[in-house]
């Protein structure tokens, strides 16, 4: 079944008044774009930021009465925000698709390293004597196909794991705690605030035919205060800043740490954090991203 959808040119400070009347006019779902080019890099806990110029979409089924919806915007526009002009008001329709099975068929084995491959579950490895990682992402982040994930994948792969304890915090798909598994460490702890990438993680652990007792999934609460020979922390710079003096006690000394999902001009910021505890490598960059390791002092 197609669908329609209902673009309007606004400003942030109206968002939440025109996301109320899409929806008070039957409206299935409400989306954000940005209507310029200015990306929002990393917003502050708590806050859902908007751009300057936001576009807002509100898509409907096909069937939809289209001249009714747009009346129905235009009075409630008169209602709310009088001495504002009308914002730019466009239709299209949606045909409709697949989603799932249109993203599964663009998402491909990748290699990463020397040894390591990334494959989706639905699709044969290319090299069977590789070191395959099988992963399903489900709701949760991390596919390999983000630079800072394959900063960090190349890393483990370059790193001797062999028997090794490994932390893998922000651990999303799983990814990086069964890349570590997979590539010859003993166990994992892998950590979350998402209790959905928690599942995926678990579940990531079982497609792969590892041991349950080899991966331990939790909540930072719940993360037992051990130390680890190698921690890998794939989340935002404004939370490895606050986290720093944490995840340095869960390495040992002569430890590894490897840290991303930075940009180039946050290099700074986290090194600056994390040099009274440890020794820093020299900064690896894919694509204006970076990954920061180290050894533990």
């Amino acid at each position: 079944m197609p669908w329609l959808q209902i673009k309007l040119s606004i400003k942030p400070d109206v968002a939440e008044q025109y996301e109320d009347i899409l929806l008070a006019a039957g409206c299935a779902a409400v989306t954000y774009q940005d209507s310029a080019d200015e990306p929002i890099f990393e917003p502050d806990l708590g806050t859902t930021p908007l751009w300057s110029d936001t576009t807002i979409t509100g898509l409907f089924a096909a069937e939809h009465d289209l001249k009714e919806t747009e009346k129905v915007v235009r009075q409630a526009h008169e209602q709310l925000f009088p001495d504002q002009p009308m914002p730019e008001f466009r239709a299209e329709i949606l045909e409709d698709k697949d989603w799932e099975r249109e993203w599964m068929s663009n998402y491909h084995p990748m290699r990463f390293g020397q040894r390591l491959w990334v494959c989706p579950s639905w699709r044969e490895a290319p090299e069977p004597d590789a070191v395959n990682l099988m992963l399903d992402p489900g709701l949760a982040f991390g596919t390999g196909t983000h630079p800072t994930t394959a900063l960090c994948l190349e890393w483990l792969d370059a790193e001797p794991l062999a028997g090794k304890g490994v932390t893998d915090y922000g651990c999303g798909s799983g990814i990086l705690g069964i890349a570590a598994l997979l590539l010859g460490a003993d166990s994992v702890l892998a950590v979350d605030i998402d209790p959905q990438a928690l599942q995926a993680t678990r579940s990531n652990l079982e497609r792969n035919q590892l041991a349950a007792a080899r991966l331990e999934a939790c909540l930072p609460e719940q993360a037992p205060e051990r130390e680890s020979d190698v921690l890998v922390a794939n989340i935002l710079a404004g939370p490895l800043v606050e986290l720093a003096p944490t995840l340095a006690k869960r390495v040992r000394s002569g430890g590894r740490i490897a840290l991303s999902g930075l940009l180039e001009q946050q290099a700074g910021e986290i090194q600056a954090a994390y040099s009274p505890w440890f020794r820093l490598d020299p900064v690896a960059e894919r694509e204006g991203w970076i990954r920061i390791s180290g050894t533990r002092l």
